[in-house]
């Protein structure tokens, strides 16, 4: 569909969605450059607030993922109205506020509308430097890749609505999903990454797979080394699918090549994220310097699992 629209002629435009990137990167007359960003989604727990928080990381995410540094924001909200008492919607705001202002961004505004689903999120603008954008295109062969938040949120919060979910697991994945990807951002940057996403909506195959197609490259990935949330294997044994699973493995898995004992293992692998990790790739002499960034600002959240090779028959191998 993106394809009928005409192409972006304007050169200040750095960064726009012709590599399926993160966010928009604009060069100002000064020679700086704005990151923006807009992102919003149905509940995915049930409590408010946390609904408000997560929706609030996740619009964040963009941003960090290209390097930037995020400084203003605006709600976006649609609520229904008569469906549910106005003290949700305060509890959703103040939850974006919450999350807002640990990362030291101001929401300056925003708009609301009327609708039959309840859908929250963010409008993210922030500064980056235009020298050391960090994009999906800019990995190369012989790089190691890296994640820094663990899969199985679309499994896990399935479950909630599914009522299967213990109060341990739901309060488990609530904080990852809550979970900046602020220091993993300002880590990478320091120690050099090349490339990074985060991994939402599309799974980690799903963008893998574009970030290994917009860099001319070969993902080969080990599966046994990402890291998975606790329950979401046993969920899955058990008939456990979010939708947005099936979906991402019947698009992407076409660009994906897995050997057939690691084919039930893999789908994981598609599992729609909520406010995922950083998908970064790093040079292997620096990976020792993107894990002492991490453990400087007090995070160990950094897990090896695979690396680049020069682009082959599939963008996307699962070892």
């Amino acid at each position: 569909m993106l394809e009928k629209l005409p192409p972006i002629r304007d050169p200040r435009v750095l960064v726009s969605e012709g590599t399926v990137d993160d966010a928009g990167v604009y060069l100002m007359p000064d020679g700086s450059a704005l990151v923006f960003t807009v992102d919003f989604f149905t509940p995915v727990v049930d409590d408010p607030r946390d609904y408000g928080r997560i929706s609030a990381a996740n619009a964040l995410s963009d941003v960090y993922a290209m390097g930037g540094k995020p400084l203003i924001a605006l709600n976006v909200l649609c609520f229904p109205d008569g469906d549910l008492p106005p003290e949700v919607m305060t509890e959703i705001l103040l939850g974006g506020e919450d999350t807002m202002a640990e990362a030291g961004v101001s929401i300056v505004g925003g708009h609301s509308v009327s609708d039959r689903e309840l859908k929250y999120g963010l409008a993210v603008v922030g500064t980056v430097d235009p020298k050391r954008v960090v994009t999906n295109a800019g990995a190369r062969p012989g790089q190691t890749i890296a994640l820094t938040k663990p899969i199985g949120a679309g499994v896990l919060t399935t479950a909630l609505k599914l009522e299967k979910l213990s109060g341990e697991r739901l309060a488990n994945v609530t904080a990852v999903m809550r979970r900046l990807n602020r220091v993993a951002s300002e880590a990478m940057c320091e120690a050099g990454a090349s490339a990074a996403t985060d991994v939402t909506g599309f799974g980690f195959a799903g963008h893998a797979v574009s970030m290994a197609r917009a860099s001319g490259v070969t993902f080969e990935v080990d599966l046994e080394r990402v890291p998975v949330l606790e329950g979401v294997t046993e969920l899955m044994a058990d008939g456990v699918w979010p939708g947005g699973l099936v979906s991402n493995q019947g698009y992407y898995g076409q660009f994906v090549s897995c050997a057939p004992e690691a084919a039930d293992a893999s789908r994981v692998l598609y599992d729609p994220q909520t406010s995922g990790g950083l998908l970064v790739a790093i040079d292997e002499c620096r990976v020792d310097a993107f894990r002492a960034a991490m453990s400087s600002r007090g995070s160990e959240d950094l897990w090896i699992v695979g690396r680049t090779t020069p682009q082959g028959g599939s963008p996307l191998v699962i070892r």
